[in-house]
């Protein structure tokens, strides 16, 4: 085990001198080092050729390493995904470390190569950051937080919602909430149910790069797919139709769903997003989009009938409202 591994993260790591140069050297830029980076000057100097996308997130999620991913990926995934949601090509990061004293090294460099391996999905790059140490007790580990910008190729709004535009998601849902839920709870499932955490940003690029008009574009988090489908009504003033049996949801999610009392559709997601098309092209969208997940697919349409609402149709006939999450389901989800 080398020296690295044995230590621990102390107040000193922190306090801008020759420890903390340390630690970003053979931590940070070891892992995330690029052109811009390794300049090491105060800011850095980007250039952009057209409208850009902007957006930042701090990451807290607990436990810090769940089936499927953990608190670094989830970091670069969440914001990178962000940015491909408003259109945008995922180009530059910073990142913000808040690590509490006594947190593992070992740790640490594990959550950063984790950071790392999810970047190279996008082709993003981490060009600047910060490190601070708060002493024991103040935190609880290590916090992460992550800006991004990047170029806009597409403009995605809710504005652009028409009557009969298919709604779309990219894969089931529910999962991360799901993980995240049987983590906590010590839950040993029959089924290998793991956290949709993952870049969206291979997958809107297909849809872009195949010509489809993405006219509304959310990634399901917090809240899930009830609130983005709540959001857009509301906002647009139209109705959105769902058929409840062509919702995408894994057993193992349904199941967990029942045992707590929960709503798959209100669950968070942190690699599932929907997407609204003119119909013409849902079938193409999904086809490309099934290249990713197999449980791509159509769920429900955009109407003029119940304004601001979504209604859920059973495969039976009977209608109930989609309602907007309430409260908080499960703190700390991401």
């Amino acid at each position: 085990m080398n020296e690295l591994k044995k230590r621990r993260v102390e107040l000193s790591h922190g306090g801008g001198g020759v420890e903390m140069n340390n630690l970003i050297r053979k931590v940070f830029f070891k892992h995330f080092e690029n052109d811009i980076l390794v300049r090491d000057e105060d800011a850095a100097r980007l250039q952009f050729d057209g409208p850009v996308a902007f957006t930042t997130d701090s990451f807290t999620v607990s436990p810090r390493h769940f089936n499927g991913g953990d608190l670094g990926k989830i970091a670069i995934a969440g914001t990178v995904n962000d940015l491909a949601m408003a259109g945008a090509i995922p180009q530059y990061l910073s990142c913000g470390f808040i690590i509490e004293e006594g947190l593992e090294f070992a740790e640490l460099e594990s959550l950063v190569q984790s950071m790392a391996a999810e970047l190279a999905k996008s082709g993003a790059k981490i060009v600047c950051g910060d490190t601070k140490v708060v002493p024991k007790g103040a935190a609880d580990g290590l916090f992460i937080n992550t800006s991004g910008v990047g170029t806009c190729i597409a403009a995605p709004s809710w504005k652009r919602l028409e009557a009969g535009d298919a709604i779309i998601v990219s894969r089931d849902i529910g999962a991360h909430g799901a993980c995240i839920l049987a983590s906590r709870e010590g839950l040993e499932l029959d089924t290998e149910l793991q956290s949709d955490c993952d870049t969206l940003w291979p997958a809107v690029k297909a849809l872009l790069d195949a010509g489809i008009d993405t006219k509304a574009m959310r990634d399901a988090t917090r809240g899930g797919l009830a609130a983005v489908l709540n959001e857009w009504a509301e906002a647009r003033e139209l109705g959105i139709e769902v058929a409840e049996q062509a919702l995408p949801i894994d057993p193992a999610v349904q199941g967990l769903c029942e045992l707590f009392g929960f709503e798959p559709a209100e669950l968070a997601n942190e690699g599932t997003f929907v997407v609204a098309v003119a119909a013409e092209q849902a079938e193409q969208a999904v086809a490309i989009l099934q290249q990713f997940q197999s449980t791509a697919t159509v769920i429900g349409k955009v109407c003029n009938e119940y304004a601001g609402k979504v209604v859920q149709t059973s495969p039976w006939g009977s209608k109930r409202y989609m309602e907007l999450p309430k409260g908080e389901l499960l703190p700390r989800i991401c």
